[in-house]
């Protein structure tokens, strides 16, 4: 053999290697990327399944706190088996449950025993039932708030309780529990194609979209673990908790772990990965088929084989062929080479463009320079309710504009399509298809193509629908707090108010007696002099309470220009007999001149009322002398600043960490509500409220507010 063949062979042969080690590396290197990015998938949606979960918790972590403030149910508990006190209990819980959504919502005592409950009228009726062995009711007896998930052992129904304790003068008499149910996020993830499970802390798979996979335990359940199950009857009936018949392995290079499971009689092989739930002691492990990471990497094997194959007749036709023709076949290859290339590219970038688009949950709209749809979004056909087909082509005015703001619509869409705003962003309310109002925000920015020309526009659509009402329904619950509030202290203050009203109401008895005789004696100018102290008691008395009414009302007034200065003195004329009552001084130091504030005067004067009472009863029991409350305004470069000081005992560093706390007080009979709403109204007015100790004795709340044009 020559030289030259020797050469040529071991070139080829060099040449196959190389190419069998390329095919070989190239299907490892798809199985990797397929894998990644089935790990990004899953990532994604283990985020979208931990909202789902955490959502359904917080929606009623509240209620059983809320409950076991409500007096009922104290009640219920002081008076243990009172005939009355229970039906009324059992009324409370059975309306709150209804519209809460909840399972069951129950009143336990010290002793785990049911005394009340929303299903008291059922054939499950919880009342009398004892559950003193649950973990949550433990807990909540410890006076922590319980999370515990497990098989109702009334009912036989798996749910999720959340349990709060009940306190009366700081001890523990009972514990409040709303029973919540999964079953709507165990219908989703049935539909799922792929596994999605929930395992709690020891192990056992409780919540999933396999059934056959339930109460059964990711690895060997301890004695002590067993043990725990069985005392507290987690799971029912249930005692013993086989392993899952599961084969594990470390996935090699890329996130997550290979688990291989019989399903439907089918071995199946899936990439796993488990997210950690501290909050609730979870565990959320969702899987993906692996049957598309091994065909990525055959697929990429039989190409690259193809590719390597084509290489290899190119190379032998190459030697083959005359030396002459080289140069040509050269180029033809590298020209082919380059096509596919690009092709493969263009394909790749097609694919993936119109897999975000698809994806994306904000609606996508592109129009022409004349207003005609040229391309809608699956999100955006789901946001009005109208197919692709239907909106494409279609020309101002659009099918899903709502009829009470085609003028905002003519607005918004004559401004992008004359060009004055090259990018905004407008609220717009739609009309779905089905007849219901969708509130989004649209995002608009000019459509530039390949050769840099402008040819229409593309707009963004945000479904903020859920935001707008969550903001109503804040702005109606802040409302009533803050007229609950108003109450608690017209009521605080009802007894020299009482006082207050019986003095113009004594001279009115009195001057119509003189009224009377004057009358009968024909002694007109004294019977004058009578009826017009009677009218003049009589305004005063309806002075004070209009100003009664008109602070109580349930909605205020609104903003408006408010002079400080002038609020003061009008609270001060409301709480003059309680000022009276508790023989305090009121000192004023008022700045002259003082510019006027932006916000709503009766909210204001609340704040204001507040803190003075509060600082009247920080008062009591202290001499008559020291009895004084400093009130002063002044104007700073940040705004108007308002300060009361009293000069009382002050407060303790454990209470000044809380003060601001809802349901936080150190008053007997208090609500512990007051300051947090002063705070919160202060704040919507866009300023601050605060307290410092007073340099020498007592404490100074204080609040700044802004001054707005």
């Amino acid at each position: 053999m020559t030289s030259s063949r020797i050469r040529l062979w071991l070139g080829f042969s060099l040449l196959s290697l190389s190419l069998v080690a390329g095919v070989l590396a190239s299907g490892i290197w798809a199985a990797r990327r397929e894998a990644d990015l089935q790990a990004q998938a899953i990532r994604r949606v283990i985020e979208v399944h931990k909202l789902a979960l955490r959502g359904s918790v917080d929606r009623y972590s509240y209620l059983p706190f809320t409950v076991a403030q409500h007096p009922q149910v104290i009640d219920v508990l002081r008076a243990s088996r009172a005939n009355l006190a229970l039906a009324r209990a059992n009324a409370y819980l059975q309306d709150i449950n209804r519209h809460a959504g909840s399972l069951s919502l129950y009143v336990m005592d010290a002793q785990g025993q049911t005394l009340a409950s929303s299903n008291w009228d059922s054939r499950d009726s919880f009342v009398g039932e004892n559950y003193a062995n649950r973990p949550y009711f433990i807990d909540a007896l410890a006076g922590r708030q319980g999370r515990f998930y497990g098989v109702g052992k009334t009912t036989g129904e798996p749910g999720l309780f959340i349990s709060a304790p009940v306190r009366d003068a700081g001890q523990v008499i009972g514990v409040v529990t709303v029973k919540i149910s999964l079953q709507q996020i165990q219908d989703t993830w049935a539909q799922s194609a792929d596994p999605v499970m929930l395992s709690d802390a020891r192990g056992v798979l409780f919540l999933g979209s396999e059934p056959s996979w339930r109460y059964r335990a990711i690895r060997a359940v301890s004695d002590k673990d067993r043990h725990w199950l069985r005392e507290h009857d987690v799971y029912g009936r249930v005692r013993d908790f086989p392993v899952l018949p599961w084969r594990v392995q470390p996935a090699e290079d890329h996130e997550g772990y290979l688990l291989t499971s019989q399903i439907n009689g089918r071995s199946r092989v899936f990439l796993a990965l488990d997210e950690p739930l501290p909050e609730l002691g979870w565990t959320l492990t969702v899987t993906k088929d692996y049957a598309s990471v091994m065909a990525a990497r055959n697929r990429t094997w039989a190409l690259a084989s193809l590719g390597a194959a084509l290489v290899v007749v190119i190379g032998l036709n190459w030697r083959l062929q005359a030396r002459r023709f080289s140069e040509q076949r050269q180029a033809r290859r590298e020209l082919e080479l380059r096509v596919q290339e690009r092709t493969h590219e263009l394909a790749e970038a097609n694919a993936f463009r119109q897999a975000m688009e698809d994806s994306l949950p904000v609606g996508m709209r592109a129009r022409d320079l004349d207003g005609r749809i040229i391309y809608v979004n699956p999100a955006l056909c789901e946001l009005t309710g109208y197919s692709a087909q239907e909106l494409i082509g279609q020309l101002p005015p659009y099918p899903y504009w709502h009829p009470d703001e085609m003028e905002k619509h003519w607005a918004a869409t004559e401004a992008t399509l004359s060009g004055r705003t090259m990018a905004n962003e407008v609220e717009l309310r739609i009309r779905h298809r089905d007849g219901h109002d969708v509130y989004t925000m649209v995002y608009t920015a000019p459509l530039i193509d390949a050769s840099g020309r402008h040819s229409g526009w593309m707009s963004s659509m945000v479904d903020i629908t859920d935001q707008r009402l969550a903001e109503a329904r804040q702005r109606a619950y802040d409302e009533q707090l803050q007229h609950t509030q108003r109450l608690a202290s017209v009521g605080e203050m009802a007894s020299t108010l009482a006082h207050e009203l019986n003095q113009p109401l004594m001279a009115l008895s009195s001057f119509a007696s003189a009224a009377k005789a004057f009358a009968t004696q024909n002694e007109h100018g004294l019977l004058i002099d009578s009826l017009d102290e009677i009218a003049t008691q009589a305004r005063r008395a309806g002075d004070i309470v209009h100003r009664l009414r008109s602070f109580v009302r349930q909605r205020t007034a609104g903003t408006e220009r408010c002079d400080l200065n002038a609020c003061i003195d009008n609270v001060l004329v409301l709480l003059k007999a309680e000022v009276r009552h508790h023989r305090a001084q009121i000192r004023l130091h008022l700045a002259p001149d003082l510019p006027e504030v932006q916000g709503d005067r009766v909210l204001l004067e609340q704040v204001l009322l507040n803190l003075i009472l509060n600082s009247l009863q920080a008062m009591e029991g202290l001499p008559r002398a020291r009895r004084v409350i400093d009130i002063t305004t002044r104007h700073q470069a940040e705004g108007i600043r308002v300060s009361i000081r009293d000069h009382g005992p002050g407060m303790e560093a454990q209470a000044a960490q809380r003060v601001f706390e809802p349901f936080f007080t150190t008053k007997a009979e208090g609500l512990g509500l007051g300051l947090n709403i002063c705070r919160t109204i202060i704040e919507s007015h866009g300023g601050r409220l605060a307290f410092e100790p007073a340099p020498d004795e007592g404490i100074t709340f204080y609040f700044d507010l802004p001054l707005r044009p």
